[in-house]
């Protein structure tokens, strides 16, 4: 997943801007180059998970552009549903097709490095089930 995603990506069950991204494994492709002017982003710079405006320096987009999420985790603090980000790809379905058992296996993989709130109360599954 592009760190730039996190700019247009919200909630799909409650609609919250900006997801929180807790990132396992990433990949570098350094022969990427930047096309056009910095910033890419218009709101938010999930590289440096901040606002664009409350950024004190230009964003890193050309550090940005070379690196992608392989493993990770997208959080919606307001609803506090997770989706895991699995070989590049956030898995953000509605909770009626998520399949909980591929579900709690991720977040007993990566149960040392996922919030305990996540863990013990997360939605749509957590491992307090």
């Amino acid at each position: 997943m592009k760190y730039r995603l996190l700019d247009i990506l919200a909630c799909p069950m409650c609609k919250h801007f900006p997801l929180d991204l807790i990132t396992f494994a990433e990949t570098e492709y350094p022969g990427r180059e930047i096309s056009g002017n910095p910033p890419l982003c218009e709101l938010y710079c999930g590289f440096k998970k901040s606002e664009i405006k409350s950024l004190q320096e230009t964003p890193p987009c050309k550090d940005c552009i070379k690196r992608e999420v392989t493993e990770g985790v997208l959080l919606c603090p307001s609803c506090n549903r997770w989706y895991p980000i699995i070989d590049e790809i956030p898995r953000m379905l509605p909770d009626k097709l998520r399949k909980k058992n591929d579900e709690l296996r991720f977040l007993e993989k990566y149960k040392d490095r996922i919030p305990k709130k996540v863990l013990e109360s997360g939605l749509p599954f957590n491992l307090k089930e």
